[in-house]
């Protein structure tokens, strides 16, 4: 999953701070929507609800064309707003008239309409703009990956920035449009539904919708010659995975893996609840980096995540996601272990349901894998930090507190936990705090210490009095010197350790 940018801190404070009045009445929109982690992404004064985006790619040159038409709706009267943007534009208009804009900071596009805008009334912005997405760098780095045969947009937190202009944060999700034009013999696969494909003069048009709430660092593009399989599932959602013709010896353990997505799916609705979008999938791009990413509906994998073999439970963790992290989103990037601890906790449900160890198992030998003094313990899964956000601690602790979870209330109210969070969250943004609350209501039992000793002190918990539902723990060591048995699924899922590093 995931790749962290840096803003330096002064920076970061004095755009947190900066809500600017403008000489011609009105006020400005904040270049940050506030999140202390990422004080530059997002912005202030608005709401998207859907983009439109319209786009040309030409893979031989990497360059990118695009119209990008933003319907939102003003939260503060305004009179200049921000777009997170980088690549070079040519013509901004809101409400149909032409509107002035400028560059400022690493990632801010200032733009200025023609008169103040009111609050709480439809906005439509237009932007047009052209770029080598592969040549931007914002902080010294791109989210943008070239392939032999086109190029790949999948990162996190960020990575709208390098292909279409957004507020980018899961604050404000939207719905979506993605319409690509490709040479022929190439595709373009986007989120959600292919709605329609047409050719027209050597080019192909492929036209995507999502059409339920979708944060910007989950929409993704991806432009090269794939093979593609398509199928429905039981209860009709289109699915379709796509595969680069050039994965070389990865070839088969990648689809090995990916065309499981429906089943796995279809037992993950089993413990979460109805899958909350209109299609599913995976796609396996020719790009060198290891990680994965649970882009919404069709989550992308390096081809080095099967490079010993099929692992389904890569697959498993980015289709978690769909209900913890995707349908369900941070309000803050502080609050990642809503989305990995859960995602990492349905990987040792997926061991337990396959016959290869039980959650208990998999807890007991990471809990003794790690002693008192590791580092491991200082990492706080609430609240990590921006540098340890994606700590293996934030997964693998943050599973650890599931557990301790499930043995302190019982499998009966831990299970109806997991499917009611997203049912009363769907499409949504939440906290830990929220999380923390909710679990007290549905089990009636007090617990902020619990969760506080789990997720915020930076120390190794004493072991858990309570084995849970999988039978007696085994013995359990301070130091690390005497492991429990390692459960046969570890290696598979100690392998998808790299989805967080994205480098």
């Amino acid at each position: 999953m995931h790749r962290r940018l840096i803003v330096p801190s002064v920076l970061a404070a004095s755009l947190l701070l900066a809500i600017p009045a403008s000489a011609a009445g009105g006020t400005a929109g904040a270049p940050g929507i506030g999140d202390p982690y990422y004080p530059a992404s997002g912005n202030g004064g608005y709401d998207v609800s859907h983009y439109d985006l319209r786009l040309k790619y030409q893979p031989k040159t990497d360059l990118l064309e695009g119209t990008a038409t933003l319907l939102a709706t003003t939260t503060q009267e305004l009179s200049r707003f921000n777009l997170d943007f980088g690549l070079d534009v040519s013509e901004v208009r809101v409400n149909g008239r032409t509107a002035g804009f400028a560059r400022s900071g690493a990632q801010e596009l200032e733009i200025t309409p023609d008169a103040v805008l009111p609050k709480g009334k439809a906005v439509s912005v237009v932007v047009r703009y052209a770029g080598k997405p592969s040549e931007l760098k914002v902080n010294g780095w791109t989210a943008w990956a070239r392939t032999p045969d086109g190029g790949i947009a999948a990162q996190e937190p960020e990575s709208a920035v390098w292909w279409f202009p957004s507020n980018d944060h899961p604050l404000d999700k939207a719905t979506y449009d993605i319409s690509v034009s490709v040479p022929d013999g190439t595709q373009a696969i986007s989120n959600g539904v292919l709605v329609s494909q047409s050719s027209k003069l050597g080019w192909t048009r492929f036209n995507w919708r999502s059409d339920k709430p979708q944060a910007t660092y989950l929409t993704t593009l991806a432009v090269g010659k794939f093979d593609i399989t398509t199928d429905r599932t039981a209860d009709g959602l289109p699915v379709l995975n796509a595969y680069s013709k050039d994965l070389g010896g990865n070839a088969g353990a990648a689809r090995a893996s990916v065309e499981r997505t429906a089943e796995v799916a279809e037992w993950l609705t089993d413990l979460f609840g109805p899958y909350p979008f209109n299609a599913l999938g995976g796609y396996v791009p020719n790009v060198p980096s290891s990680f994965a990413l649970e882009t919404q509906t069709r989550p992308f994998y390096s081809p080095k995540q099967f490079a010993n073999g099929s692992n389904v439970s890569v697959v498993v963790h980015e289709l978690a996601h769909q209900w913890y992290g995707d349908s369900v989103s941070v309000h803050g990037w502080k609050d990642i272990w809503l989305n990995e601890g859960f995602a990492r906790y349905s990987q040792w449900l997926w061991s337990e349901h396959e016959g290869e160890g039980t959650a208990q198992e998999l807890a007991d030998y990471t809990y003794a894998l790690h002693p008192a003094d590791d580092a491991f313990w200082t990492v706080r899964p609430g609240d990590p930090g921006p540098d340890d956000q994606f700590d293996a601690a934030v997964y693998d602790r943050g599973a650890l507190a599931l557990q301790a979870l499930r043995g302190k209330v019982g499998d009966r109210t831990f299970f109806a936990l997991l499917k009611g969070w997203p049912t009363e969250h769907a499409y949504g943004n939440a906290k830990v705090s929220d999380f923390v609350a909710y679990a007290e209501r549905v089990s009636g039992k007090p617990l902020a210490g619990f969760f506080d000793t789990w997720l915020y002190r930076p120390a190794k918990p004493a072991a858990p009095a309570v084995a849970g539902a999988s039978g007696a723990a085994a013995a359990r060591t301070s130091d690390g010197s005497a492991r429990p048995a390692r459960p046969a699924s570890w290696p598979k899922i100690a392998a998808t350790n790299t989805v967080h590093d994205h480098r």
